[in-house]
């Protein structure tokens, strides 16, 4: 009797179609960018196809090395501040009766319903000399003048966290809302402290979140250049709006092109770091 034959997988097959979209319409563009990256700027603008690294080594001038700090520092606060505001909402909203829960997650993610751009001038006008935030603290008596914040770090700041809040909320609540209630009742039957139930049982199992909410806020607010732009003005410059000056200003485009691959090579290496290091003490 012979046997029956082995059913083929069509998996290979399946997994085709999207594979080409992807290079057709991200690998391809990258390559290009890539290529432009090593040519030389025409002198009118344009691209030169001569080979040559200067773009690279430019970006060593303490001009450009201050860019990237400041939009290094910038991102790594946004994120901070976004995990310490969203963990405690997303623990709530995950704590909450089911009936609830749909509602504050609609809370969280009403924002999206209007554009950035809209949202980001509406912070101008909050942050600015006359505007509501100043108002209201003149009329408490907080401050006898008002606050220039506008045009600062501080409010770029403001803006990222306020932007990219529910990109941390949202991963940390579905690790949250699996997390087995019971876990958290024996810490405490075992006389555990508040303290000890949070950094023992809490945060470990929910660290996919954390470094799901921490990536998806990391990597935007790198890279951002609208928010600076509008609330930072002259004054804040990002390493986007570094990247966006090049391309449409200076209509340096071989120098662009570096810039934006060092960024994602920086980018790439830093969660490819936090991935491993954060898989690694998952199963410790």
């Amino acid at each position: 009797m012979t046997p029956p034959p082995k059913p083929t997988s069509s998996f290979p097959w399946l997994i085709l179609p999207p594979a080409g979209v992807l290079i057709v319409l991200f690998g391809v563009p990258l390559l290009l960018v890539l290529a432009v990256s090593f040519a030389s700027r025409g002198t009118y603008g344009g691209v030169e196809w001569a080979l040559t690294f200067a773009n690279y080594t430019s970006i060593a001038d303490p001009l450009y090395l201050r860019i990237f700090w400041r939009s290094l520092w910038l991102a790594v606060a946004t994120t901070a501040i976004c995990l310490v505001m969203g963990f405690p909402l997303a623990y709530v909203i995950a704590r909450a009766p089911k009936r609830w829960q749909g509602l504050l997650l609609f809370l969280v993610i009403i924002p999206f319903w209007t554009n950035f751009l809209v949202r980001t001038y509406a912070w101008m006008f909050i942050l600015r000399t006359e505007g509501l935030l100043n108002q209201a603290l003149l009329s408490a008596g907080l401050i006898h003048e008002p606050l220039n914040i506008l045009f600062t770090d501080w409010a770029v700041l403001i803006g990222l966290v306020y932007g990219y809040l529910p990109f941390m909320v949202l991963p940390l609540y579905a690790a949250l809302e699996r997390l087995d209630r019971s876990l958290v009742e024996a810490a405490w039957d075992l006389y555990a402290r508040p303290v000890q139930v949070f950094t023992k049982v809490v945060l470990p199992l929910s660290r996919p979140g954390v470094i799901a909410g921490c990536v998806l806020v990391f990597i935007p607010s790198l890279g951002a250049y609208v928010t600076p732009d509008l609330l930072g003005g002259a004054r804040t410059m990002m390493v986007g709006n570094l990247i966006q000056h090049q391309y449409l200003v200076v209509r340096d485009w071989p120098f662009g092109s570096a810039l934006s691959f060092v960024l994602m090579a920086g980018v790439l290496a830093a969660v490819l770091y936090y991935l491993r290091a954060g898989g690694a003490r998952s199963l410790t």
